[in-house]
């Protein structure tokens, strides 16, 4: 059978237009960075609360972002230009399409339980994207995202740049929001209906079955929220997977992360 070679989009400087209010949730995040540093050793319990939680929603809601955002920038260098025209590539988290999905079922998720879910919000003409391999790629592009998030916020780990006796707050922050990054790369490579593992096997399957698994698309997230929750052994192959991931990036102490969630959920305390 013949094949098309599809040439990428060109992405110039007026393709890819971050947005102020992007660089803006990003300035907050710094903010609350800032705030957990100067809280310790001596800073207020409030002042050290308030730091973490401000560092790590806003950091989430640019990791949201970042992940939309690298599902938009594969699609579009795969032959997908409409991405474009719907402001997908200015990091502008208004622009996405279901804000519940993409925005707020996220935030609900990691304030009840601390729990990484980016919300698939950026429709893709797949139309316009005839190579199966390209839309693999563009689902894997979105928790890639995450993994280099996960990284980057953990490099003060690993290059000795950060300790956690100097500076607990800041580090337990900083571990819990990376913890974020990988649990959430890790839950969305699962091969389930309306994830980005299921996403990117998705143009390789027959059609039976994907008309087959269509009625449970609707209902994957509150599934795999209740499956999270009461059942053991997905809770423990997610965080484990996470903390691993920690661990390898010299993440010390090993519970750190869970120290910075307990400073996140301040409403707990």
């Amino acid at each position: 059978m013949a094949t098309t070679t599809y040439q990428p989009q060109q992405v110039t400087r007026r393709t890819v237009r971050p947005s102020p209010i992007f660089f803006g949730i990003v300035a907050l995040a710094v903010f609350g960075g800032a705030l957990a540093y100067y809280a310790d050793p001596s800073g207020s319990k409030g002042m050290r609360q308030a730091g973490v939680f401000i560092l790590v929603l806003a950091g989430w809601v640019v990791s949201l972002c970042l992940h939309e955002f690298g599902h938009a920038l594969v699609a579009y260098l795969g032959g997908d230009y409409t991405v474009a025209d719907k402001g997908y590539l200015t990091l502008d988290v208004r622009k996405y399409a279901d804000r519940g999905l993409s925005l707020f079922l996220p935030l609900i998720f990691l304030a009840l339980g601390g729990i990484g879910l980016p919300g698939g919000a950026v429709w893709i003409n797949q139309g316009l994207i005839r190579d199966r391999r390209v839309r693999t790629l563009v689902s894997l592009a979105g928790p890639a995202a995450n993994l280099l998030v996960g990284v980057v916020l953990l490099s003060p780990f690993w290059t000795g740049m950060l300790d956690y006796n100097t500076h607990p707050t800041l580090a337990g922050g900083l571990a819990f929001l990376g913890y974020l990054q990988f649990f959430a790369a890790i839950l969305n490579l699962l091969p389930i209906p309306g994830l980005d593992g299921f996403g990117a096997i998705e143009a390789w399957l027959p059609r039976r079955v994907l008309q087959a698994v269509a009625p449970v698309r609707q209902y994957s997230f509150l599934i795999l929220f209740l499956a999270i929750n009461r059942v053991d052994g997905v809770h423990r192959f997610l965080t484990g997977g996470a903390a691993r991931a920690l661990d390898t990036l010299h993440v010390r102490p090993s519970i750190l992360w869970a120290l910075g969630y307990q400073l996140f959920k301040f409403w707990n305390l």
